[in-house]
């Protein structure tokens, strides 16, 4: 594989305090604005259950943490243009109240934004899975901000923004199919069961629509033009699959949605299916070196996705499957050599340019 590009980080230049500084003090002063502005900018059902105190200890430590980082950074690296952002956005959350910010007493039941969603996930993902990719890294030359991150980032935040958004236009073609129709008897039925044995159906149905609706972003060659933008990452790690677009989402995720409805599974088991996704996505495009042959027959792995997203002529088009590997070996489409991973990602030639506005208008053009 070539060697990556994007910005180097070493220790003892400055680079990676700055980058913590910079990042820490942009989350922390969305955080303040969400605060302040929630019936803006937060997300409704979050909102009744956010353990406030413990969000406000956090904020706190995450400005101490940007304050420290961005002295170090100055201390350090020769160019404080990291160290200097990291400060500014540190002070504004500061100014507009930091910790301490006063929130309104009475919050309008309007739908915000996503951003307490966006800052939240954002956070808590690369907590998790920067220090997985640095210990366990397949490619272990592959830099952090590779090149690419900054566009991958943008679509990760324009998601999230638009998470109200994209769950009522999920939503909308299920209710509009089966509005009138007699469904309770079977909703009944499907309740009725453990909500473990729910959660294990709800990833197999979802998975089965998933894969058909996949499939046809491929096939479709108007699908595929949108679908064309995931694909367009040439290196992998785990922001590379919130390369998305809106367009690609609703399909996929409407479809998906259509038997969860229509069986009507239990909120608890609909629930944890949508933080077992949160995770195991992120994850299987992880940079991430063991190929789990144990667990591959039963749960997509990163092994197994990064042959769907292989660039190699005997990788084209297999591997549909999102959680259940099985539907590809029953279909046909099953791709996971043993001891080998793809010598290249992305897609032959570079088609799709890089930026997120240009990524958002490039599937209509001619």
């Amino acid at each position: 594989m070539a060697e990556s590009r994007g910005i180097a980080l070493r220790f003892g230049e400055g680079r990676i305090s700055g980058v913590l500084a910079t990042g820490l003090g942009v989350l922390s002063l969305l955080a303040v604005l969400c605060f302040r502005y929630p019936a803006w900018l937060t997300t409704a059902d979050l909102r009744a259950v956010y353990p406030v105190p413990l969000l406000r200890a956090v904020l706190f430590a995450a400005l101490l943490l940007a304050l420290a980082f961005s002295a170090l950074s100055l201390a350090l690296s020769r160019r404080p243009a990291l160290g200097l952002a990291g400060l500014a956005a540190t002070g504004a959350a500061i100014a507009l109240g930091g910790a301490w910010v006063e929130t309104p007493e009475a919050v309008a039941k309007r739908q915000g934004l996503g951003l307490d969603w966006f800052v939240l996930d954002l956070l808590l993902l690369a907590l998790v899975f920067v220090p997985l990719e640095r210990a366990f890294a397949r490619l272990k030359g592959q830099r952090v901000l590779r090149s690419g991150f900054a566009t991958d980032l943008a679509h990760f935040f324009a998601s999230h923004l638009l998470v109200q958004v994209t769950v009522l236009l999920t939503m909308a073609p299920a209710a509009l199919l089966f509005r009138g129709v007699a469904l309770a008897p079977l909703q009944s039925l499907v309740r009725a069961q453990p909500v473990a044995l729910q959660v294990l159906e709800v990833v197999c149905v979802a998975d089965l629509f998933q894969y058909a609706a996949h499939r046809l972003m491929h096939a479709v060659p108007l699908l595929w033009r949108f679908h064309a933008i995931h694909h367009s990452s040439r290196e992998m790690d785990w922001l590379a699959g919130s390369r998305l677009h809106l367009v690609d989402i609703l399909i996929v995720r409407a479809v998906s949605f259509l038997p969860l409805y229509a069986l009507g599974f239990d909120e608890t088991a609909l629930l944890a299916y949508v933080l077992f996704v949160s995770f195991h996505a992120v994850w299987i495009h992880a940079n991430w070196r063991f190929e789990l042959r144990a667990l591959a027959p039963w749960l997509v792995t990163p092994a197994f996705h990064h042959w769907h997203h292989a660039a190699d002529a005997e990788a084209i088009d297999c591997n549909f499957a999102v959680h259940v590997p099985w539907l590809d070996r029953l279909f046909g489409t099953h791709h996971l050599p043993r001891g080998r991973w793809p010598a290249h990602y992305g897609i032959a030639g570079d088609p799709v340019p890089e930026g997120w506005a240009t990524q958002v208008v490039w599937p209509f053009r001619r």
